[in-house]
């Protein structure tokens, strides 16, 4: 059994997106959601932290080798006053480059109480066969 208090913690503040220049539509600050990714014989597994957005606020789109999420956050409802905020909302958005090992046709997403998981399956490695030579 491990001593939690002897394994450093580290909790990472949400942090804005720097866009590169691209500017949300939306109005709102974009973040870059914290992820968790691990590696299994059959494929890879991302798992993002993407509080307030729910199922059809979410994109994940794939061009290119490229895989994109996008999350919008439902808007505050106005006929409220903020007491105390130590939680600012906003979009979210992250990108990863995928390499010729994954199968891009069977890519999976689901999301649930904000978390937000992403199957990326590995490639079948090529099978061993006999090629039949035509005589032409």
């Amino acid at each position: 059994m491990t001593d939690v208090s002897s394994q450093e913690i580290n909790a990472r503040e949400k942090q804005p997106l720097d866009t590169g220049g691209i500017e949300s539509t939306s109005g709102e600050p974009r973040f870059s959601p914290v992820v968790d990714i691990w590696e299994t014989e059959e494929g890879l597994t991302v798992v993002a932290d993407m509080p307030g957005v729910p199922a059809e606020g979410l994109s994940v789109d794939l061009k290119d080798s490229v895989l994109t999420i996008l999350g919008r956050v439902e808007e505050e409802p106005k006929n409220r006053k903020s007491l105390t905020r130590e939680y600012q909302t906003g979009d979210y958005f992250r990108q990863f480059t995928l390499s010729e090992l994954i199968d891009q046709e069977r890519i999976t997403a689901s999301i649930k109480d904000g978390v937000l998981t992403v199957i990326l399956p590995k490639q079948a490695p090529a099978q061993p066969r006999k090629i039949t030579v035509v005589a032409e």
